[in-house]
Parts: structure tokens; C-alpha cells; sequence
């Protein structure tokens, strides 16, 4: 079982996940979608593609640009389409 936590909330959690470059990746129905809010801002990578953003709100608390996805990766990939990886002190382990 994999798991994100931070400020003592587990946002996701997942029997099922993807390991990329030392990232777990969860599922998009892994998440506690309640924390979760769009976040502008974007990054790329030469062979996943452009990375999308999630800032993270727990007891008024926020966590800018602490997760991220690929919504349309490129072939190479494509695995983690649909997931969702974190950063920035959230604690993941497996």
C-alpha cells in the first residue's frame, strides 16, 4: 500500500501505483480530491511531456504546486497517464 501524507492527512493511498524516476505515481481515483485544487502552473519533460499541477489545502494550509500529473503524456509514458505524483514535504512511502 502507497501513501501520501502531509499535515498528518493521508491525500492519497493506493495498493496500485507506478514508479518513475523514484516517484510513485497514484491513480487519480487514489486521491482525497477535497485537498485537491488546479494549479496554473505547467513544466515539461523531454520524454513524459507537460506536467500539470495540484496545490494541496489542508486546515487552511496550502501547498502550492505540490503534485503533478501528466494529463496527455507522450508514448513513453504513457503508464502514468492519469496518476498523480507529489513533492514539496508530502510523505510518500510504500
Amino acid at each position: 500500500m502507497a501513501k501520501a501524507i502531509w499535515k498528518n492527512t493521508v491525500l492519497a493511498e493506493s495498493d496500485t501505483f507506478e514508479v518513475v524516476e523514484g516517484n510513485i505515481y497514484f491513480p487519480g481515483d487514489a486521491l482525497r480530491r477535497e485537498y485537491f485544487k488546479e494549479s496554473d502552473h505547467k513544466s515539461s519533460c523531454p520524454w513524459k511531456g507537460e506536467a500539470k499541477y495540484y496545490s494541496i489545502s489542508v486546515d487552511g494550509e496550502e501547498n502550492p504546486d505540490a503534485a503533478w500529473y501528466y494529463p496527455d503524456p507522450k508514448p513513453a509514458a504513457e503508464n502514468i497517464r492519469d496518476h498523480i505524483a507529489f513533492w514539496r514535504g508530502v510523505e510518500v512511502s510504500k
